[in-house]
């Protein structure tokens, strides 16, 4: 089943190892009271679900008893994301949950796909989007709604707001990909680009908000959506119960804090693990110092988890519930977003194939059945091309010369024939005769090759070092 870049609602949009660190549980009183409650206690109540016992002797994380210290301030409980449920009946959908024959056999169990890259707008943040505009008061929705977002959270509230028809201005950043601000307005918002990042864009947003009476709408850090976005952890306990392991992506933390809301309530022993993208992964730090800290110039391709600093009110869920924050690097979202298109048909954006790279890194890590949440599949075909190239590289699919022979007749000539004994297929030869850094007799020529894995590369470096070449340096893809 293939992901497409958008749905009948409007068209679509373009939005080493991995180093593990393992969150702590911090005290039910420092955890800011983060799970009500009724939020564990509820799911023994009638029509909540069987709650799976914990091991003799042991308290899984997050599975706070009745009455504890962690039922201080009210924020999000199992009863809240019950109740966005009924909100989203008939609006948002009930993704499919796909088997991975490839990861199962990595992991040694198995491993199924939460597909919100089949979302409406591509992506989880509709559930959220709408539950917090539903809840609005009349006169707030007079007022209408307002938005920042580089795509997903804005298509989400666009498509929300118009389906409860609340007006609606979304801030996208002025380099925002067309499809996605197209996408966004066809969707019903006013869509006004401020900004080169989306903190300025936030703020923005921020001050249209207190100037108009606008109704701001945080892409993660209030109750509401994170009530929504923990649907998808309902849905992922209806649809795979014997589960064990829930993987998700983290960005500002609102998807992962629902999640783990309601699989924790339910389901105390699945285990949830949150996954960042290396260079812009603000959890780690901020579980190790007690509290949300930000971080300086985020940077990774994936722009849907590209957070600086986690949410209030997410943060406070996390800690206290989700057991593990892993970190993946560029290289393995890249090798990750290639094995959804090859072997799965699924279109996801990097930040969606987080919890598949880190399967991938590790995969003996994980108990199953593992479900991972591919949270979102809008992805500019742009950025599209530019990271399948770069995931073929990592995975040892392309390799690209730079070296240096003898400038006469049929040097070309008998270099292509060397690799043609290969079996390496050229893609693309750049070969320049006049440069001061050449010999009068030298000649230079770059090569992109198409080969066929890391021992394929390796092989072609030798026997072209056998040959008498001198190879000058890899060109990166």
């Amino acid at each position: 089943m293939a992901a497409r870049l958008g749905d009948e609602d409007g068209p679509g949009s373009g939005s080493g190892s991995a180093s593990h660190l393992t969150s702590s549980p911090a005290p039910a009183s420092a955890a800011g009271g983060a799970v009500s409650e009724g939020s564990v206690s509820d799911s023994a109540s009638e029509g909540s679900g069987p709650v799976a016992p914990a091991p003799e002797g042991s308290a899984p994380k997050g599975s706070a008893p009745e009455g504890s210290a962690s039922a201080g301030a009210r924020t999000v409980t199992l009863d809240d994301v019950r109740s966005a449920q009924k909100t989203l009946s008939g609006i948002s959908r009930l993704t499919a949950l796909e088997g991975s024959r490839y990861l199962s056999g990595l992991v040694g169990s198995p491993v199924h796909f939460k597909c919100e890259n089949l979302q409406r707008t591509g992506s989880f943040k509709l559930r959220g989007g709408y539950v917090r505009i539903a809840g609005l008061s009349p006169e707030e929705r007079a007022a209408g709604v307002v938005a920042a977002s580089a795509g997903n959270h804005a298509q989400g509230v666009a498509l929300a707001a118009s389906l409860l028809g609340v007006r609606s201005t979304v801030f996208m950043p002025e380099g925002a990909p067309l499809p996605k601000i197209a996408a966004t307005r066809d969707y019903g918002a006013e869509v006004r680009l401020c900004g080169q990042i989306v903190d300025e864009t936030m703020r923005a947003a921020q001050e249209y908000a207190e100037r108009t009476g606008a109704v701001f709408i945080h892409p993660f850090d209030h109750p509401d959506i994170i009530a929504g976005q923990g649907t998808v952890g309902l849905e992922i306990l209806e649809q795979c119960p014997e589960v064990r392991t829930v993987v998700v992506g983290i960005g500002g933390g609102g998807l992962a804090a629902g999640i783990a809301v309601a699989v924790k309530a339910l389901r105390p022993d699945v285990r949830v693990v949150g996954v960042q993208a290396e260079g812009a992964a603000a959890y780690p730090p901020s579980l190790a110092a007690g509290r949300p800290v930000t971080i300086d110039a985020p940077v990774t391709m994936a722009d849907g988890i590209k957070v600086g600093r986690p949410g209030e009110v997410p943060f406070r869920i996390i800690e206290e519930l989700v057991d593990e924050v892993r970190t993946v690097t560029e290289d393995e979202l890249s090798s990750a977003l290639l094995l959804c298109l090859e072997r799965a048909k699924l279109v996801v954006e990097p930040a969606g194939a987080s919890p598949v790279a880190a399967l991938l890194s590790d995969p003996k890590s994980f108990e199953g059945p593992v479900v991972a949440v591919l949270s979102g599949g809008n992805v500019d075909p742009l950025l599209m091309q530019r990271i399948l190239r770069h995931g073929m590289a990592a995975a040892g699919r392309y390799l690209s010369l730079r070296l240096r022979l003898t400038d006469r007749p049929g040097a070309l000539a008998t270099l292509l024939g060397v690799l043609s004994t290969l079996d390496a297929n050229v893609l693309d030869v750049s070969h320049v005769r006049t440069n001061p850094r050449l010999g009068l007799s030298e000649a230079e020529v770059e090569l992109h090759l198409e080969t066929k894995g890391t021992d394929h590369c390796e092989d072609v470096r030798e026997a072209l070092r056998g040959a008498g070449y001198t190879v000058m340096a890899e060109v990166m893809v």
